[in-house]
């Protein structure tokens, strides 16, 4: 604990048993909100015959429905507030691209937690109010580069909002500005480290010292090559736009699992096929309870998210359980930085477009660098392989039509017919 420094250390400290009475009063009274206030939370307790009363315990949590994202969907845009629209005075959406986007709303009390929580994660990675923060996590209906800006204004640090930029532009202000902490993708940090290579800039005439990254998954691998290309020590970050953006977990000093706030949200792992809780250090889908959201609360939200929890004190001195890394997801995306993709948007974007075959994969290359995705798409068995420039027309309309859908740059590959196996993995990720 020597050294280790907290934002919060009344509550990132709290024995286990304080800790875990403060989860059963919250509980209840969230789900007290929920059952009062959301359509869809008192139709599913009537279901199932329980009612509020019925939580006299933590444990009482597994008698409780599972949400899920589709339930999210169904009750676009508005249906899953809990609180008048005049009190939400911040909305956050997914793209919507397989379906209705899920909508997320922010009292100003929960802007207040969310902002405490950033601060926590920045502290508990050794930032300060004497540091210079370049954000390049993207800003606009996505949570982390709002998320990071206020907790790095609370914390009393300069905040650069960079956003996604040209990462040259990257390496400008990192040098300009003197910046001493990146917070973003770890692949956008890769990017800029080689752009700092191609520039001919010395890392150590920059003035990285930290870095936190999130938004996709990343492991130790990449973590030795970042810190080696830029010379700064990086820290895994996690959260879910859902339950309210980044500051849901992180690594402190020891880096030894990240720390989630259990005074905001009570965390379980279930078997993904079967739902049934499963125990300490037991690999399985992450499920979350909001514990203090006024406008946005959510019961056994399912992430999709595979990692397991130790609840043994940290060698820092936090109390609250640790997750591992999370590595894997249940629901087939895959997270290019920091964007989900599923094959339903893939589909959604081939459909229609003529010549175009059934089969097709999606691929991304992390074996590089710079990661690239790419995808290849079966033409149809009766397409015109002679005629090149149709082909080209072709190629061009679908990588136009893949780039507004995903929202990121795609490479297309046209195969011939048969080419793809069918019953392929439709996405697979190599490095």
């Amino acid at each position: 604990m020597a050294g280790a420094s907290f934002w919060n250390p009344q509550i990132e400290c709290m024995p286990r048993a304080e800790i875990q009475q403060l989860q059963l009063e919250r509980l209840q009274a969230i789900v007290n909100r929920a059952y009062r206030n959301v359509a869809f939370y008192r139709q599913r307790f009537e279901q199932l015959g329980i009612t509020p009363e019925d939580v006299q315990s933590t444990a009482d949590l597994q008698r409780l429905p599972l949400t899920e994202k589709d339930d999210l969907r169904v009750g676009y845009p508005y249906g899953m507030f809990a609180v008048p629209l005049r009190e939400v005075v911040r909305i956050h959406m997914s793209s919507g691209t397989t379906g209705h986007p899920t909508v997320v709303g922010y009292s100003a009390n929960d802007l207040r937690h969310w902002t405490g929580l950033i601060a926590r994660n920045l502290t508990a990675a050794g930032v300060t109010k004497d540091d210079v923060v370049q954000i390049f996590f993207g800003y606009g209906l996505f949570t982390a580069g709002f998320g990071y800006h206020y907790g790095t204004e609370a914390l009393g640090a300069s905040v650069i909002p960079v956003s996604h930029g040209d990462t040259r532009r990257q390496v400008e202000v990192m040098r300009d500005f003197r910046t001493t902490v990146v917070i973003g993708t770890p692949y956008h940090a890769l990017s800029i480290a080689t752009a700092v290579e191609e520039m001919g800039v010395d890392p150590n005439e920059l003035s990285l010292r930290i870095g936190l990254f999130g938004g996709e998954p990343w492991d130790e691998s990449v973590r030795t090559v970042i810190e080696s290309r830029l010379f700064i020590r990086t820290f895994d970050v996690y959260g879910l736009a859902e339950i309210g953006g980044p500051g849901v977990s992180f690594e402190c000093e020891q880096r030894a699992g990240l720390h989630i706030a259990e005074d905001q949200f009570l965390v379980e792992v279930v078997d993904p096929d079967t739902g049934q809780v499963l125990g300490p250090g037991e690999r399985g889908e992450l499920v979350f309870t909001t514990l203090n959201k006024e406008a946005f609360p959510l019961l056994r939200y399912r992430s999709g998210d595979l990692s397991s929890l130790n609840a043994e004190p940290c060698a820092c001195g936090r109390t609250h359980a640790r997750m591992s890394r999370v590595s894997q997801h249940t629901d087939g995306r895959i997270v290019v930085r920091g964007i989900n993709i599923f094959p339903a948007q893939v589909e959604a974007a081939l459909a229609g477009i003529p010549s175009l075959g059934r089969e097709y994969q999606v691929i991304l290359d992390r074996t590089t660098a710079l990661e690239r995705l790419e995808v290849h798409i079966e033409l149809s068995a009766d397409s015109p392989p002679d005629q090149m420039r149709r082909l080209i027309e072709i190629e061009e309309l679908t990588k136009q039509r893949l780039q507004d859908t995903l929202g990121l740059a795609v490479e297309v590959k046209l195969v011939e017919p048969g080419s793809i196996p069918p019953g392929s993995a439709r996405l697979q990720v190599r490095g």
